[in-house]
């Protein structure tokens, strides 16, 4: 259930008009329904219920403080993957038991704030970071507890080959054939509690059936570990359920929990699900305004004012989304959310930003209605990776964030101005040579 949908030939976003938000705010502009996030933390909290998981929302796929606060209060937990991350997540009020920390590169400061913040685990990704975690664990006088992230090489066709992490060639994890003697090495240290497995096999991941293999190699490890007389209780599946770019496209969470639900069951292990996507992508619009339309050669252009610095996904991993006008014609009928959908009188265009660059699209080859400067466009499936992966090059600041609650809107976070990207750079004291 995402709360977008057109009433009388104009996009809503829950019983809020998307040209009334723009025309408040102006455009780009990133506006988020609170009614879909919580959707579809409930759904997966739902397909899973029987497993009694520990849902921890991934930060890095949209980390609005607001955003945050809403998922904590709903019970979410949290993955955060650096210490900023760590921050936010703390700052919205997210419960340090609960909180997962991930990555191959955390710093000596990163783990040091979260030891101090009292975070419920360190999932842990090669022998020299478990070494420094547990060196700076003992310097703090403290006892943690972390999981081992296997690479078992699993991996979805369909998932981009920059975001398919489980195959041995990644930079994450450990190679499940090492993990028997990664055990026998650290399991037992005095300052680190290695009691866990961690898997995380990529994302968007399509089917279950990635995590079916993933999950019974990390069972049958378990199984051998438990064995030597290691007592693993703790099973992170990590996350990378998909979203749904185009309608009927992906699986709902139930589809995922029907396959993984019956392998864990009876196993009487802790479990931890880290979804992000699934939550956000569909939560969120870019919405931006047509700026000219021009031909070059056989190819027409749409050049709007949203750009690659705005949302890299189309740029950086071939990412798909639908477009269309938010306000359509007296009498014409509410578009159909598929990549080939092609109105009546529609136009094959390419949609454009401003940047000089010759990579900076949105979207290639949608067929459009007629459109003109002035006109209000949204760009759908842009809650996940699409405001945290902006940028400010070419010197363009930020857009704002919108949530909407029912009727009700608010800016959760303001656009950016030339002063905010320059400020850093003034009143620079020079040290004395």
């Amino acid at each position: 259930m995402d709360r977008f949908e057109y009433r009388d030939g104009r996009l809503w976003c829950e019983d809020v008009a998307a040209a009334e938000i723009a025309s408040a705010v102006g455009t780009p502009a990133y506006v988020y329904s609170a009614g879909t996030l919580l959707h579809h933390y409930r759904a997966i909290e739902r397909a899973f219920a029987a497993l009694r998981p520990t849902i921890c929302y991934s930060v890095k796929s949209l980390a609005n403080l607001h955003v945050l606060k809403l998922l904590a209060g709903a019970g979410s937990g949290f993955d955060v993957t650096s210490g900023g991350e760590l921050a936010r997540a703390l700052a919205a009020g997210g419960e340090p038991s609960k909180i997962v920390f991930a990555g191959v590169g955390k710093t000596d400061a990163e783990i040091t704030q979260a030891i101090a913040a009292g975070i419920g685990l360190f999932n842990v990704e090669s022998e020299a970071e478990f070494e420094n975690l547990s060196r700076l664990a003992g310097s703090a006088g403290r006892t943690i507890r972390a999981a081992l992230r296997l690479n078992p090489d699993v991996y979805d066709p369909k998932t981009h080959t920059y975001t398919a992490t489980g195959k041995k060639e990644t930079k994450f994890g450990v190679d499940i054939d090492r993990a028997m003697g990664f055990f026998e090495a650290y399991g037992r240290d005095a300052n680190v509690k290695l009691d866990g497995l961690h898997i995380h096999i990529g994302s968007p991941i399509y089917s279950a059936e990635p995590y079916v293999q993933a999950i019974g190699k990390s069972l049958e490890l378990i199984d051998r570990l438990q064995a030597a007389g290691h007592a693993i209780c703790l099973l992170d599946i990590g996350g990378g359920f998909a979203a749904d770019y185009e309608t009927g496209a992906s699986p709902l969470a139930a589809d995922y929990a029907r396959d993984i639900v019956p392998l864990l069951a009876g196993r009487g292990l802790e479990l931890i699900i880290e979804p992000g996507r699934q939550i956000s992508c569909n939560a969120g619009v870019l919405l931006t305004q047509v700026l000219y339309v021009k031909k070059g050669g056989d190819r027409r252009f749409v050049i709007v004012d949203a750009a690659m610095t705005d949302l890299i996904r189309p740029l950086l991993y071939g990412g798909k989304h639908f477009i269309y006008p938010a306000e359509l014609p007296a009498g014409s009928q509410p578009p159909q959310r598929r990549m080939d959908y092609a109105p009546a009188g529609a136009v094959r265009c390419d949609v454009v930003g401003g940047v000089c660059e010759p990579s900076d699209f949105l979207g290639k080859d949608r067929m459009l209605p007629p459109v003109s400067r002035g006109d209000l466009l949204a760009v759908f499936s842009a809650g996940a990776y699409g405001f945290v992966m902006s940028s400010t090059y070419n010197s363009r600041p930020r857009a704002p964030e919108v949530l909407v609650e029912g009727g009700r809107w608010r800016i959760i976070r303001r656009r950016e101005t030339c002063d905010d990207l320059m400020e850093p750079e003034r009143h620079i004291s020079v040290p004395d040579s």
